[in-house]
């Protein structure tokens, strides 16, 4: 009876051996998750954001991205010519929403990018970034990815932003505020946040 228990032990530690190879050859052969690399964006010249959704980088690639990819990584990342950001989209607010809300926030509070609202920031300092970008800050250039018009709303609505006066729309999901805790390592006024 000791000998029939004893070999029931063996083979389920066996089996459970066996189960845990499986899992390990499984994590070992899974691919690695897509990051941007930070020597890619030194070589093109170009903000992380420019080939990827995510605008700190890394995740899927934006259509210059795939193109950028598929050509062999090149020193300099392919334009699309005559390609609109948002074809047909003629409102400042939406355009704001489309191409600048995923890093300076839907109210211009800042995400991943600077924040805008309140910060008196002037037309020409807007407009210029926003056609060439910002690299050091992770900025992508977006000229030519708007028409004239649309150039001229969302610079309109960004300066609107800037200084304090533009209507925010209201969403119909609103989340709480989140709420930090400071503790006592940090004592000042502000922590937790960017």
């Amino acid at each position: 009876m000791k000998q029939k228990t004893w070999l029931i032990h063996y083979l389920q530690l066996l089996a459970i051996a066996g189960v845990a190879a499986i899992i390990f050859l499984a994590i070992a052969s899974w691919s690695q998750p897509v990051h941007a690399l930070p020597e890619y964006a030194k070589r093109t010249g170009e903000a992380c954001a420019t080939c990827h959704v995510n605008p700190g980088g890394g995740g899927p690639r934006t259509l210059r991205g795939a193109l950028w990819s598929a050509r062999g990584k090149a020193d300099q990342v392919p334009a699309l010519p005559g390609v609109l950001l948002a074809p047909g989209v003629a409102d400042g607010t939406e355009l704001f929403e489309i191409a600048c809300s995923t890093c300076h926030g839907l109210r211009g509070e800042g995400l991943f990018g600077r924040e805008l609202a309140n910060t008196g920031l002037n037309e020409n300092k807007i407009r210029s970034n926003i056609l060439r970008g910002r690299l050091k800050s992770g900025m992508p250039a977006f000229d030519g990815m708007f028409t004239e018009d649309q150039l001229n709303a969302l610079v309109g609505y960004a300066v609107l932003i800037a200084s304090g006066k533009a209507e925010i729309p209201q969403f119909e999901f609103q989340l709480a505020p989140p709420e930090f805790h400071c503790t006592p390592q940090l004592p000042s006024k502000i922590c937790g946040g960017n």
